[in-house]
């Protein structure tokens, strides 16, 4: 089937079904193409929380759809593929969160929303990488514990010297493992460009940054923002968003061979009309653990 007939029937198939399709600023063109709504996963899930769709049509890895779950208990939530998992989220288990309770009883744990829901099930509070700061900033506690990424935990100690954060040594690999070689290269190739790191990348690479932000506050920056040149250091699905957004301004990535998540390029228009028809492969959580995550969740929104 070509592509026009594929997107002819995802379509129709999305109206008869009353459902919604999401995609992750990370996801490839074709399928940010199709999508109602493009974003951050929890920008996303909670956008589709307040639509009449029944039926969440996720485009992301797993914990996405979960947290889709978590906001809209009452929908169906589908992910057109199975097995999306996601490296940091694959890096801390409850155990893991268990063991850190026991260790510092008195330390809130704040759990970015990049993990899966069993993890924010047993969190007091979530963040996302656009409000992690202010998050810990309302905590009284001096003590904080923060899950799983250590590179966002790290950044945001930044901002205060006189709390102590705990954190488990999570990452994500392709922020991770952008190095500042990478991103003084490109600024030499560029130098006409602001850079503009995410707050998952290591602390050597955030020194580099003109302005730190989440995929939306990326998105933003490039909108509101006078320069016409931009370096991005964040996995390399943004830059179409990027540049079909601002047509008139350039996006350069420092390691775009390295910084591709191979989780968030497994879903096709194949799998989308899939998902659609048979309505796969659904996500289906324990209420315990529905009601304790999004319990955590709610507690990040009362504030934010």
């Amino acid at each position: 089937m070509n592509k026009e007939k594929l997107i002819e029937k995802i379509l129709k198939l999305k109206k008869q079904r009353k459902a919604i399709i999401l995609a992750h600023n990370y996801q490839p063109p074709e399928i940010q193409d199709i999508a109602d709504l493009r974003g951050d996963s929890l920008e996303l899930s909670l956008k589709a929380s307040k639509t009449d769709a029944e039926i969440i049509v996720f485009c992301g890895v797993f914990f996405m759809a979960e947290t889709a779950k978590i906001v809209s208990p009452k929908k169906k939530v589908l992910l057109p593929v199975k097995e999306v998992p996601c490296e940091m989220a694959d890096m801390i288990t409850p155990e893991d969160v268990i063991a850190l309770k026991n260790k510092y009883p008195s330390a809130p744990i704040v759990t970015y929303v990049n993990s899966y829901a069993e993890i924010k099930a047993l969190s007091d509070i979530c963040c996302t990488s656009a409000n992690a700061v202010k998050v810990v900033g309302t905590l009284k506690e001096k003590t904080v514990i923060m899950l799983p990424d250590m590179n966002l935990a790290q950044y945001t100690q930044r901002f205060y010297p006189d709390k102590k954060i705990i954190y488990h040594e999570g990452f994500c690999p392709f922020h991770h493992f952008l190095t500042p070689e990478e991103v003084i290269k490109a600024k030499e190739k560029h130098p006409s460009a602001i850079f503009i790191a995410h707050p998952e990348c290591r602390p050597e690479v955030i020194d580099l940054a003109d302005y730190v932000a989440s995929t939306s506050g990326m998105l933003r920056l490039a909108k509101e923002l006078p320069y016409k040149e931009f370096i991005i250091g964040t996995e390399v699905g943004l830059l179409y968003p990027l540049s079909k957004e601002n047509p008139d301004k350039k996006f350069y990535h420092p390691s775009p061979e390295k910084m591709v998540c191979p989780s968030m390029k497994k879903i096709s228009l194949e799998n989308v009309l899939n998902a659609l028809e048979n309505l796969e492969f659904e996500i289906d959580l324990p209420e315990e653990i529905i009601k304790n995550a999004y319990s955590a969740v709610k507690k990040m929104l009362e504030i934010v």
